[in-house]
């Protein structure tokens, strides 16, 4: 992939008899909602945007009490709709997610406040027991911290594709943009800590990559670092799944590395990921790694039916929907104080989200949920924000030279430190964007009364 389109939807809302607009934005990304090998990609593309089109057109003159109850009845009319359309739940609710965006930044515009107050203060009316009803009775507030983080650490994925060491880029395929491009630069630029290894599901090139990166890790990191896995749902049995870590955990060239893995990301592929014929045995593997689920969190009750089969908990990304992840991180919250035995983990998970405004709201939510390690490679996929006019640079600079720094060609680029990224005006900002964007300077899809 050599491009990749960027959607902006931007809604105004009445509240109170006050006017207010909010903005989202996220990429399309072909091959993630569905994972259909031979769809062409241009296929995958019109059906993500009348995704969004879709949601806009039935989220238009519509009314409700509070923020939450609205999102409530949109995600449900789109879940019909999608069912009707034949399309999986994951890429239905893509609409749904950027609406409620939108909608939250307008009400935290308004109301003057940051997202993490506005949801501690029940600015937004959220009622967790609609989404889970274990949590029926409980706020927001009785959950997470009072104050966001401040800090997250920047967790970067190292892709199947992803060159290793500097020898292994050939000189036509060096990149003249001025950011690390193998994982050993990318570790000796931003001191990097935490890192997520992509799975093939084929055990010899697995170890022999793994092995690789391992002693890379080891080298330019000593013991302070940690990794996630990720199955890519490359599995589709059990047994498949457990006979393939055991060789894993059993290879003494990764001894030392899987010593540092805080769990494991989707092993098993989404037709069988949340079955129980296929994974009730899992609960009784008791030396199973921490699991989550990502791809397979496509309805408000998936992450209920992964605790029951013996995951460990879910990730987090915008695009799968803000107040279900809010949610979702109540309730393992609240799992984790009734039974501090059994491990739970949320995770930030987002491989190539970029701003001006997608990173920035995402940021704020994963700050809001006290997720401290979180997917951010869009510094490393993309060069920094060099694809937007200058104006929206400058406002990203001007408002976020925290989060931004301005490289040696004149754009801005995510500024990792230490191996962390500085979340200060994320925090003070409504949902993390501290400017109005000006979104008449891109293409219309479609236009809306």
């Amino acid at each position: 992939m050599t491009d990749c389109p960027h959607v902006f939807v931007r809604i105004c809302v009445e509240i109170d008899g006050h006017t207010v607009h909010g903005v989202a934005a996220d990429q399309l990304p072909p091959k993630w909602f569905t994972k259909i090998p031979d769809q062409p990609l241009d296929t995958e593309i019109d059906e993500m945007l009348a995704v969004v089109t879709q949601a806009a057109h039935t989220a238009v003159g519509r009314a409700a009490p509070t923020a939450f109850s609205l999102w409530h009845s949109l995600w449900h009319d789109l879940a019909h709709w999608g069912r009707q359309q034949a399309l999986p739940g994951l890429l239905s609710q893509f609409g749904s997610s950027l609406v409620e965006r939108a909608l939250i930044e307008a009400v935290c515009r308004l109301s003057g406040k940051p997202f993490h107050r506005l949801i501690r203060d029940d600015g937004l009316g959220i009622d967790l027991g609609v989404i889970h009803p274990e949590l029926n009775g409980t706020t927001v507030a009785d959950h997470l911290p009072q104050q966001p983080r401040n800090r997250v650490l920047a967790r970067h994925t190292v892709g199947m594709a992803d060159p290793l060491r500097s020898a292994d880029i050939l000189a036509e395929h060096r990149l003249q943009d001025g950011l690390p491009q193998s994982l050993n630069e990318c570790i000796e630029r931003y001191n990097l800590r935490h890192f997520k290894l992509k799975l093939s599901g084929q055990i010899e090139p697995d170890i022999q990559r793994l092995a690789s990166i391992a002693d890379i890790l080891e080298s330019n990191s000593g013991a302070d670092y940690a990794i996630s896995v990720d199955g890519n749902e490359q599995f589709r049995s059990l047994d498949e799944f457990r006979a393939f870590w055991n060789e894993l955990t059993n290879t003494p060239r990764l001894e030392r590395l899987l010593q540092h893995l805080m769990f494991v990301e989707q092993p098993f592929h989404r037709e069988i990921a949340l079955q129980h014929e296929q994974l009730a045995p899992m609960i009784h593997w008791t030396d199973r790694p921490r699991m989550i689920i990502d791809e397979s969190d496509a309805d408000l009750g998936s992450l209920q039916t992964a605790l029951q089969l013996g995951y460990h908990g879910t990730s987090h990304k915008n695009c799968k929907g803000v107040f279900k992840s809010i949610a979702n991180a109540c309730l393992l919250k609240q799992r984790l104080r009734t039974r501090p035995e059994l491990p739970t983990v949320m995770s930030g998970e987002d491989l190539a989200n970029v701003g001006p405004i997608g990173l920035l709201q995402d940021l704020a939510v994963t700050a809001a949920l006290d997720i401290a390690s979180v997917e951010r490679n869009g510094h490393h996929y993309f060069a920094g924000l060099s694809q937007f006019p200058a104006t929206v640079q400058q406002q990203i600079l001007t408002c976020h030279d925290d989060l931004y720094r301005t490289t040696a060609a004149g754009w801005p680029t995510l500024n990792i430190q230490h191996g962390s990224l500085d979340l200060t005006s994320i925090n003070q900002a409504p949902l993390g964007v501290g400017f109005v964007l000006d979104v008449e300077q891109f293409s219309a899809i479609a236009k809306f009364p």
